[in-house]
């Protein structure tokens, strides 16, 4: 029954939530939807933690994403040994990145008050789960070797039994309790988005391609009239 609740009612909760909340926040008050930048405060552990996370989290969201939507392209990709080695080398490396990522953006907020000053209670809790999230992907991927193969005949199933509203939660229930946390954070992460800055991951500036240029007039150095 827990298994059922967590991995086959949860994720339409989530999703739920993160689509009607999320609608609703955007059109009363569109200008919350974005990461509330902070970068003329401090730069340099910016750059180390949010640069590093971006590309690390978008590739690793990525190679997720294809063992879904192409499970028997994805199992011959790593039919080869070579390819199987070098994705498992790939992917650890890419969760270490994000959870030393994390964990500077984590510290940058800590250390200096006035980022604090401005920091809420659902961003700590927010970057405590991504914490969590990406910590838990490394202790798998470093545990539980070839996750790049299990992974299709596990996870996959589950994820596209979702999609079908006939949720497999059998698929889930046999695996360890790491990967049980690690799916089940993914989804209150989810869950989690329109109420957090984290939502500004939904936002695709696709406005900015048609956009007129800009021009620019430098008045320095002009008297005025």
């Amino acid at each position: 029954m827990t298994d059922l609740i967590l991995f086959g009612v949860f994720p339409y909760v989530a999703v739920a939530l993160a689509v009607a909340v999320g609608s609703y926040r955007y059109v009363i008050d569109r200008y919350s939807w974005s990461s509330h930048s902070s970068q003329f405060l401090e730069s340099r552990l910016l750059f180390w933690g949010s640069v590093p996370w971006h590309y690390a989290i978008l590739l690793i969201l990525l190679a997720h994403l294809l063992a879904v939507l192409f499970p028997s392209g994805w199992g011959v990709l790593l039919g080869r040994p070579v390819r199987l080695y070098f994705l498992e080398v790939s992917g650890l490396a890419l969760g270490l990145c994000t959870v030393i990522a994390i964990v500077l953006l984590m510290a940058r907020r800590l250390t200096d008050a006035r980022l604090a000053a401005v920091t809420t209670k659902i961003d700590w809790l927010v970057l405590g789960l991504l914490l969590l999230q990406v910590a838990t992907g490394v202790y798998i991927a470093f545990t539980l070797r070839w996750g790049g193969v299990w992974y299709v005949h596990t996870a996959t199933p589950w994820l596209r039994s979702l999609l079908t509203f006939q949720p497999e939660v059998q698929y889930l229930a046999v695996l360890p309790t790491v990967v049980k946390v690690h799916a089940f954070n993914a989804f209150l992460l989810v869950a989690l988005l329109p109420f957090s800055r984290l939502v500004h991951a939904l936002s695709v500036p696709l406005g900015y391609l048609a956009r007129p240029y800009q021009v620019v007039i430098w008045y320095r150095g002009k008297t005025s009239l």
